[in-house]
């Protein structure tokens, strides 16, 4: 499937300006061109809202419907500048979708979004819609073949999917959602903002749908912010590197093997192991680095922060995929106890499709963002917790440049 939108991929290193870059770009914008700008961030909303020279608007849910989605449709009849998060863009419908068509917007996606999950539906459901002939699976996409279904009945989120043209059989086991690829084409230009974007899930999500893209970083020549030809090797990344102090001693032993700290591990371990991670987080910070609760953020898998959080850093727990928060630039002492892989049906639907993932580039990814949390974004040195030792392998080879 080849579609007529390109993108452009803005993939720059945290800090390079690439937040910057847009909103220069917005307001030297000609008064016709109009723009959406959608971002995972409140915090980012509200510095759109201050420092564009145009006019943004955020969608509420002050109408008759009480609904975020009929104002942002609203927003766009009546051709206004919009601000909005993820959550909100990622509902959207085929209405939406005929609104934008020729409005004439520029999408500016900051950071990439959840472009595919797991539908709630059981592997019996899925056999009951089969043996009903509610649905059929024609090339492991799913199409609903029932004309007459109530629109609220028990399978109607299902059919609403399906009818989207976007639900996916995958291995005879889950039905897999994926954002309608046509919002994309229904803009005149679009914009995506991240780093390292070969990691990221949406890459593979434009691969599957046979998107292309272009690749640019930005670059501040003191004056201005440009969009330049993408490389690399232009990132520094030694510089950044120079300023962690990674861990190095017997603390570590506990994420030796190479999928040590994984989520399987984690939500697997025994009270001993329990016991064994959390005192060897608390003695990092309290003996190592002699930290003190307001220095210091630590991270882990979600299911395992109640069991693994101690004495002195408990309420210092920072979601392991965090972005673009500034809450924490202060911090200097740190704490990554996760071995991230992707999620295995992730993996397997778009390796099924086809579409190969690099699964160490998104452990690096996730990691180089996390740290940037805290004050090495400030050009300040950290200390840094990394017992897994494939991600302090990996660590490495980005800065090397071999990843």
């Amino acid at each position: 499937m080849t579609n007529q939108t390109r993108i452009n991929v803005v993939d720059s290193i945290m800090g390079s300006g690439k937040t910057s870059w847009a909103i220069q770009r917005m307001n030297e914008a000609p008064d016709f061109e109009k723009f959406i700008y959608i971002t995972p961030y409140l915090e980012q909303v509200k510095r759109i809202n201050n420092q564009t020279e145009k006019q943004f608007v955020e969608p509420n849910n002050n109408n008759a419907d009480g609904s975020k989605m009929r104002s942002l449709k609203e927003l766009i009849v009546n051709g206004k500048n919009i601000v909005s998060t993820h959550s909100l863009f990622q509902t959207a419908d085929d209405e939406l979708l005929g609104l934008l068509k020729g409005a004439g917007y520029t999408l500016i996606l900051d950071e990439v979004m959840d472009l595919i999950d797991k539908a709630n539906v059981t592997q019996r459901d899925i056999t009951d819609l089969l043996a009903l002939e509610h649905i059929e699976v024609v090339e492991k996409k799913v199409r609903w073949v029932c004309d007459d279904y109530e629109v609220n009945a028990r399978y109607s989120d299902v059919m609403k999917l399906a009818q989207g043209g976007n639900l996916f059989y995958h291995r005879g086991r889950f039905l897999i959602w994926a954002f309608p690829p046509r919002v994309f084409n229904a803009f005149d230009d679009v914009f995506v903002m991240t780093y390292l974007f070969d990691a990221q899930i949406q890459r593979y999500y434009f691969d599957l749908y046979g998107f292309g893209y272009e690749y640019y970083s930005v670059k501040h020549n003191g004056e201005r912010y440009e969009l330049v030809e993408y490389n690399k090797q232009a990132e520094q990344r030694e510089k950044l590197y120079e300023l962690i102090n990674v861990y190095e001693g017997k603390k570590n032993e506990i994420g030796e093997r190479e999928n040590a700290l994984s989520s399987t591990f984690l939500r697997g371990m025994s009270d001993e192991t329990v016991v064994e991670v959390q005192r060897k987080i608390y003695g990092y910070f309290r003996n190592d680095v002699k930290a003190k609760s307001k220095d210091i953020i630590w991270t882990t898998l979600k299911d395992a922060k109640t069991d693994l959080s101690g004495k002195g850093y408990v309420f210092s727990f920072l979601q392991c995929n965090a972005r673009a928060t500034n809450e924490y630039q202060d911090r200097w002492a740190l704490a990554y106890v996760f071995n991230r892989y992707m999620h295995p049906i992730e993996k397997a639907f778009f390796e099924d499709n086809g579409v190969k993932v690099n699964q160490d580039l998104l452990a690096v990814s996730e990691l180089l963002q996390w740290i940037y949390r805290s004050r090495i974004r400030n050009g300040e040195p950290i200390e840094l917790y990394l017992p897994s030792s494939r991600m302090r392998r990996l660590l490495k080879e980005w800065a090397n440049y071999e990843i």
